[in-house]
């Protein structure tokens, strides 16, 4: 955060955490800075969606990020870049943002437009901090954000309807976190839970996504978001595209 109180993307870079306890200073600090009060787009807008996403190299210690804007309304491609860099933090469960991050910023950077609506391959607040990286991401960029996630991470749900659209509340029946921006400085707690997210069946008879706020959306907004982006697929236009993207761009180097 420089002195003006704005959070800036430059400087968290410059003194990015190289071990879990900074890493969850980090999350602490900058986690009451997610804003849930804004609807966000509406689904079909007349603008960008981007989708973004990594593919690793273990051996080399090398992150590929795809960076894939589509026309929000007809799902066609109209933007792409792509960047590579090194792995700069350890694999740790709820810690993954600080590995993806870097090289996500310097692929955004590239398009050539900006983004209205980023799709996360990961979490918002369906983290066990309330920060994941579609809340980290989005505070960093100011940018509306939503997480649409493989699977439910340590959180419970009841298997939603099986027709398209069908959706369910992602329940935390744990203490959480003590500041988060819409819970009064509660969250979960015993025979109190909260829902962190939806399971969203985005096709018939197929295993749901897990779709969660990031920033500047609700949720209500992200779930019309994500199925509106997989009209035909279970996983999003936009995850799909940054997935390819990521790995080819990984295979080049």
């Amino acid at each position: 955060m420089d002195a003006s109180g704005t959070i800036s993307p430059d400087d968290e870079l410059r003194h990015w955490p190289t071990d879990e306890a900074q890493a969850r200073a980090v999350q602490d600090r900058l986690r009451s800075s997610v804003r849930l009060d804004q609807s966000g787009p509406e689904p079909g807008f007349a603008g960008t969606v981007v989708g973004v996403d990594v593919a690793y190299d273990d051996e080399r210690d090398v992150v590929a990020a795809a960076a894939v804007a589509l026309d929000a309304r007809t799902l066609a491609v109209v933007d792409e870049a792509t960047a590579v860099g090194r792995v700069s933090f350890p694999y740790v469960p709820g810690l993954l943002a600080f590995r993806e991050i870097p090289t996500v910023l310097d692929a955004l950077a590239r398009l050539t437009r900006t983004p209205d609506l980023v799709v996360c391959d990961g979490y918002g607040l369906a983290h066990p901090r309330r920060f994941g990286l579609a809340s980290h991401l989005g505070v960093l960029t100011g940018l509306p954000t939503i997480g649409v996630a493989k699977n439910p991470f340590t959180f419970r749900y009841t298997p939603p309807g099986p027709d398209r659209g069908a959706v369910s509340p992602l329940l935390d029946d744990g203490p959480g976190t003590t500041d988060t921006p819409d819970s009064g400085g509660t969250a979960g707690g015993a025979g109190h839970p909260e829902e962190v997210g939806r399971a969203l069946r985005t096709q018939t008879g197929v295993k749901p996504v897990f779709v969660s706020v990031g920033h500047r959306v609700d949720l209500d907004r992200a779930c019309a978001h994500t199925l509106h982006l997989a009209p035909k697929y279970r996983l999003p236009e936009t995850t799909r595209a940054a997935d390819s993207l990521c790995r080819r761009a990984l295979a080049s180097v």
